[in-house]
């Protein structure tokens, strides 16, 4: 902590809160790296790998709204924090959705079982609730000036505007987000997990003074917890049910539609 001594308060703060999102990326890779040697069960080891992955989304993104609120007249950090971290993850959370959205995008597509597709939405869910605790427990220690565990209960609820507006947004940035995810598949990895995370800066950009722009139910479930519980149906539309429309408006766009983009996306992916 001694090269931090130096720093303003804020500087310091946001540093810590920049070392705890990296610790927990670097101890959830640690956690990969043995549930994959230790477990062989296909069960319990795309159950443990999904768990880990949402866990890693969820924290990070607690601390990044954490910080965007901390700052909210300098945008641009806030989205180039985005940025950052949406590189991270897609290099470091290969194999995994991290998302419902995501693994119901696959069931219907033929690309995962249903009972793969319980277990990984399972995992997704506990991970989710997991993660809002841990991170509470974690900011009752106090390491930073803004880390206050009561603030993640209580509900500051990020919808802006009003129903339909708020679910047209989430239904768009998951259509958009996981078409994107489909057909940038045959593209190199490494040009492919920028455009990602270049898509999702956009996202968050046009659509988060609207909603947040979650698009994912398990990211929204960890973020969000009390105002479920005090506004289900409100929440339960916007975030759980429109990002589910986007999806499917997307297959049904691809397959029926346009269906010698989702043809021609298939072959090869065969190839």
């Amino acid at each position: 902590m001694s090269p931090l001594l130096g720093l303003r308060p804020e500087l310091q703060d946001t540093c810590t809160s920049l070392g705890l999102m990296l610790s927990v990326v670097l101890l959830m890779g640690l956690a990969r790296v043995v549930a994959r040697q230790q477990l062989h069960r296909p069960v319990a080891h795309a159950f443990v790998l999904e768990f880990l992955a949402t866990f890693q989304l969820c924290c990070c993104t607690h601390e990044l709204q954490l910080l965007s609120e901390q700052h909210p007249t300098h945008p641009t950090w806030t989205l180039t924090l985005v940025y950052f971290f949406s590189l991270v993850h897609g290099l470091t959370l290969v194999g995994t959705s991290s998302n419902p959205c995501g693994v119901m995008m696959q069931m219907m597509l033929g690309g995962m079982s249903p009972e793969t597709g319980v277990v990984r939405l399972l995992a997704q869910l506990v991970s989710a609730l997991c993660s809002r605790y841990c991170t509470s427990a974690l900011w009752s220690l106090g390491l930073t000036q803004y880390h206050i565990s009561e603030r993640s209960f209580a509900c500051k609820n990020p919808i802006q505007v009003d129903l339909l507006k708020a679910v047209i947004t989430e239904a768009v940035c998951s259509f958009l987000f996981h078409s994107a995810l489909l057909h940038f598949q045959e593209v190199r990895t490494k040009l492919r997990i920028h455009l990602l995370a270049a898509l999702i800066t956009f996202l968050v950009y046009a659509g988060g003074s609207l909603t947040g722009a979650v698009f994912n139910p398990a990211l929204a479930l960890s973020l969000h917890f009390m105002c479920f519980d005090e506004e289900f149906p409100q929440f339960f539309i916007v975030y759980w049910l429109a990002p589910s429309l986007g999806i499917l408006l997307m297959i049904l766009m691809f397959s029926l539609f346009l269906p010698w983009l989702h043809n021609n996306h298939t072959i090869n992916k065969k190839e």
